[in-house]
């Protein structure tokens, strides 16, 4: 316990600090910002071009992620309306059970805003059909509030990537869009660098692919009555041109 209390204040040895002692270094190496928070974790903070980015890693802040988690966001400036997500299969499978458990079967009548994003969506939104997912179909699911939008995210370069992944399929896996915001959501219990590196590649893919995709919707709305999926004052003028 007393070393339980010395790793809470940052002092005393730390057991998984040099799991990921070498993830300073290679921040470093790219320009990216790092600290270590309450030595139970770190955040990087990069770029994409103009684009910020933060990675953290930690204690799990989901009940389906068990232990440490990988979490990678960036502020995109999409609309607030649009709300799409992309999981593992199998998590898929394992948060339909337990909503059915808790909501159905249990004493609970409605879901409320303590249940995650993610799990609420499951009931809420439509899911892309496997036509629609094509070779992701047996692995992955996707689901949301613009379907042709999502579909357009996952066309080319984002599906590509996630059909690289080389994870094991009980590993929960979240890439989700929801108040302006991109989000992973990952099981990392070891935070090895090439691990960062692997799960950072397709965080960077789903943010180049999620402005290609804003930005064909703008196009397309600019000759329909479609509203643009950006924010009015998402980007400078001269990038919503793009």
């Amino acid at each position: 316990m007393l070393d339980g209390i010395k790793r809470w204040l940052g002092g005393g040895p730390d057991a998984t600090r040099h799991e990921w002692e070498g993830v300073a270094p290679w921040a470093a190496s790219q320009q990216h910002a790092y600290r270590v928070v309450a030595g139970e974790g770190f955040v990087v903070d990069g770029r994409l071009g103009s684009a910020p980015w933060r990675l953290e890693w930690g204690p799990s802040q989901r009940p389906y992620i068990e232990g440490h988690e990988l979490r990678i966001r960036s502020e995109l400036g999409l609309s607030p309306d649009l709300q799409v997500v992309v999981m593992n299969r199998q998590l898929q499978e394992e948060m339909e059970k337990d909503v059915y458990e808790q909501y159905v079967e249990g004493v609970q009548t409605r879901i409320d805003n303590q249940t995650p994003p993610e799990m609420r969506w499951l009931v809420m939104f439509p899911k892309l059909a496997g036509a629609e997912l094509g070779t992701l179909k047996d692995r992955y699911v996707a689901l949301g509030s613009q379907k042709a939008w999502l579909r357009s995210w996952l066309d080319g370069a984002l599906a590509a990537a996630l059909q690289g992944m080389r994870v094991e399929p009980g590993i929960p896996l979240v890439l989700m869009i929801g108040r302006g915001r991109l989000m992973l959501r990952t099981a990392l219990d070891e935070a090895a660098v090439p691990r960062l590196q692997m799960w950072l590649r397709l965080f960077e893919c789903a943010m180049r692919e999620a402005r290609r995709a804003a930005s064909d919707s703008a196009d397309a709305g600019s000759q329909s009555t479609t509203p643009s999926l950006w924010s009015p004052s998402a980007l400078p003028g001269d990038e919503r041109k793009k």
